[in-house]
């Protein structure tokens, strides 16, 4: 047995100490957000994070989690409405699709550590997760948006207690 801390919520799950932790998601949990891509750790489609940091969970034995916090896609917001979602909706970014949900994880697990990324530390941060589509123009567009809408929270917060709007 393997307990840890699945989306904010405890877990135990039986399986073998070797499984990789993106089987156990998929198959054991049913949360299937997060994706199979190249099972080598190269595509980043399987990206989730553990303890806050972005981790290829394909590679990733569930024995490695035991005690942690894991997020998956499905983890960031109950309603969809994360910043960094919002700002993929926004800029249009998917195209197939496959690939976002590792997208998004990355970029949040960037927008954690530098509130106002450039597009070298964009580039720099991103550069493990492939997008078969070519959407990278639209991926860095959208964390800067992300960026922006991270920033305005505590204002549109206010103004919304305020009943005001922006």
């Amino acid at each position: 047995m393997v307990t840890f801390r699945l989306n904010g919520q405890p877990r135990e799950v039986d399986v073998p100490s070797d499984t990789p932790l993106l089987w156990v998601l998929r198959d054991t949990v049913q949360l299937t957000g997060t994706k199979f891509g190249c099972g080598i750790g190269q595509c980043g489609a399987c990206t989730v994070h553990l303890n806050g940091n972005p981790i290829r969970s394909c590679l990733t034995p569930i024995s490695a989690v035991a005690g942690a916090e894991v997020t998956t896609i499905e983890g960031l917001s109950p309603e969809g409405d994360h910043p960094v979602q919002r700002a993929w909706v926004e800029e249009q970014v998917p195209q197939c699709g496959y690939c976002q949900s590792g997208q998004i994880m990355s970029a949040v697990a960037l927008l954690a550590q530098t509130a106002r990324p450039t597009d070298e530390d964009i580039d720099r941060a991103m550069t493990g997760n492939v997008c078969r589509c070519g959407t990278y123009n639209a991926i860095r567009r959208a964390i800067h948006r992300a960026a922006e809408l991270s920033a305005d929270a505590p204002v549109l917060a206010v103004e919304a207690e305020q009943g005001g709007d922006r």
